[in-house]
């Protein structure tokens, strides 16, 4: 079968590959959707050790499809069933796992491979992280699950009130899927961005207002016109940074009104470090929460948004294209053309 195959940065390969079976408790499922999303394209660039420890890899993670092998053991699903799958499963007796802290499990098995004809889910996640698809729900709408669920991690994280004021640095996927859920909890939500297309996006998905900072160039003049734009220009009660950059990082820090809440949610390069001003930090008490990755309980509530299409996961896809426009479209990600891929092997 065809596969994508990553060798290290920049170099991912569409391959035939030997075609698997499920082994015990695993399924195998024909691929209809798979989504490019922003982990994808870092790793493209600069690799990840937790997803790849070892190379060549399979590669992909946020997918939907149907199954057409069952392993042994497996009784909750059956060769035909619709179904969409989180990328991880938490062990369950870790000392993260023990204390509630699932997101930060040391033993995490991770699923790679999506972009491919065919994909096995490991037993771990078909136990914990695998779900039926109602029928009225496209393929393509329920693939990029796993980042939703991150999101809804960081939700339940910030606080977030009826009529607060919430900035969210950052209009893609992950932004726009802060933007939508803000706006669900009946937050005022401010979307910034360099991009008046991503902006554009983030007006659709309930932004009240946005900021295109590329009008500006530095930090002191970009924080400035983002809190101009809150309530007397007081600053965000809560900020999210949805970029992944220090640079961003100090940004939402720097818009919050006193006794603000940030969370710091995009992943930056290994020990990028950012500055605070410290008192600022004390003297009006900001509080500052870093969020990774998500729980069971995040993947459910997910799934829920996904299936009542509180959440259209189809807002997020800018185009459906063949397997072989893999690497092109992680290309147009990196350049800003689009938001998010679906590929259909």
């Amino acid at each position: 079968m065809k596969a994508a195959m990553f060798y290290g940065p920049g170099d991912l390969r569409i391959q035939d590959v030997p075609a698997q079976e499920a082994g015990p408790g695993e399924l195998l499922v024909d691929v209809k959707a798979a989504a490019t999303c922003g982990t994808d394209l870092k790793s493209y660039r600069r690799g990840h050790p937790k997803l790849f420890p070892v190379l060549p890899s399979r590669f992909g993670h946020e997918f939907s499809g149907v199954v057409s092998g069952v392993g042994d053991g497996v009784t909750d699903f059956a060769v035909g069933d619709r179904v969409v799958a989180a990328n991880t499963a938490p062990c369950g007796h870790c000392w993260a796992c023990t204390r509630g802290r699932e997101s930060l499990c040391e033993n995490l098995e991770f699923l790679n491979g999506a972009f491919a004809e065919q994909v096995v889910i490991p037993a771990s996640i078909v136990g914990r992280n695998t779900y039926r698809l109602p029928d009225g729900l496209e393929f393509a709408a329920a693939a990029p699950l796993e980042p939703l669920a991150t999101v809804v991690h960081g939700m339940a994280e910030t606080g977030i009130q009826l009529s607060d004021t919430v900035v969210v640095h950052g209009a893609g996927p992950i932004g726009l899927m802060f933007v939508r859920l803000a706006t669900l909890r009946g937050a005022n939500v401010i979307s910034v961005d360099q991009s008046p297309w991503r902006l554009q996006e983030a007006a659709r998905a309930g932004a009240v207002d946005t900021v295109d900072i590329s009008e500006v160039s530095g930090p002191e003049e970009r924080v400035a016109l983002i809190k101009k734009r809150t309530p007397a220009g007081r600053g965000a009660d809560v900020s999210i940074e949805a970029v992944g950059l220090p640079a961003v990082w100090e940004q939402a820090v720097r818009t919050l009104r006193p006794g603000g809440t940030a969370l710091l949610f995009g992943g930056t390069p290994k020990r990028a470090p950012f500055t605070v001003d410290s008192s600022a930090m004390h003297y009006e008490e900001y509080t500052l929460k870093g969020v990774f990755h998500h729980t069971p309980d995040y993947v459910r509530t997910a799934v829920e948004l996904l299936s009542s299409k509180k959440v259209d996961g189809l807002s997020l896809i800018t185009e459906v294209r063949s397997l072989d426009q893999l690497v092109p479209s992680l290309e147009d990600m990196a350049a800003g053309r689009g938001s998010k891929y679906v590929v259909q092997p």
